[in-house]
């Protein structure tokens, strides 16, 4: 599943970004509202996590301009106020949660899990590419009728990949978008993806994931005619 982080303090952005990346979400980042709407608007996303106090553009006009250009993408504002007109005005200009800082990283956890219940439309959301099928909003991967056990990363890999629809993934965007704010070199990208064939090919008599030397990796239907 993938998120949209909107929040101008970049180490908190950072910390936060890893964490979700750690639950399996694939995480992009703005730092301002503009770039946030911008990004937003493309209706990539699953989830939008909001800060309010943003600079260049408020998240409540960001949040109110999303909705006035009809996307229904699940909004969770952040803010450091805790007053009642503050909670109303985010919740009337669209969005469907809110945090009051600080909080813990638990509790934004269980608050996205609650938003991805509550609308169906994510709840039922699944990624197909042949027989391989990633169930994003439980983040399971299954092989036909197999259950794949995946960590994290691997699913968040997997997941790019099939978002991809058959387009080369360079190893630079993996690192871009899964390893945000972490250095990390193509042995380890190189490391993860062989890691994740042993897992969703060897075991089926599979190739589905491909490497396109120099390139990057691609993820096609492979399966027996």
């Amino acid at each position: 599943m993938r998120i949209l982080l909107v929040e101008d303090e970049r180490a908190f952005a950072a910390v936060l970004a890893r964490g979700l990346t750690a639950e399996g979400y694939a995480v992009d980042v703005a730092h301002d509202g503009r770039s946030g709407l911008l990004l937003a608007s493309t209706g990539a996303y699953a989830m939008i996590v909001l800060d309010l106090m943003l600079p260049v553009m408020s998240g409540y006009a960001v949040c109110t301009q999303l909705r006035r250009d009809g996307v229904t993408t699940p909004i969770l504002v952040l803010t450091a106020k805790d007053g009642d007109l503050d909670q109303v005005e985010a919740l009337d200009a669209g969005a469907d949660d809110y945090l009051t800082k600080p909080f813990s990283y638990s509790v934004l956890v269980a608050h996205l899990r609650a938003l991805t219940r509550r609308a169906p439309a994510l709840a039922e959301s699944e990624l197909t590419v042949g027989d391989l099928t990633i169930d994003t909003a439980r983040r399971t991967c299954h092989r036909g009728d197999t259950l794949v056990s995946l960590t994290p990363r691997e699913l968040a890999i997997l997941e790019m990949l099939a978002r991809a629809g058959g387009r080369v993934v360079a190893k630079d965007e993996l690192a871009l978008q899964l390893w945000v704010d972490e250095d990390v070199d193509d042995n380890a990208i190189e490391a993860r993806v062989s890691a994740l064939r042993r897992k969703v090919d060897r075991p089926f008599g599979r190739a589905s994931i491909e490497t396109i030397r120099g390139s990057g990796y691609r993820l096609v239907d492979d399966a027996p005619a």
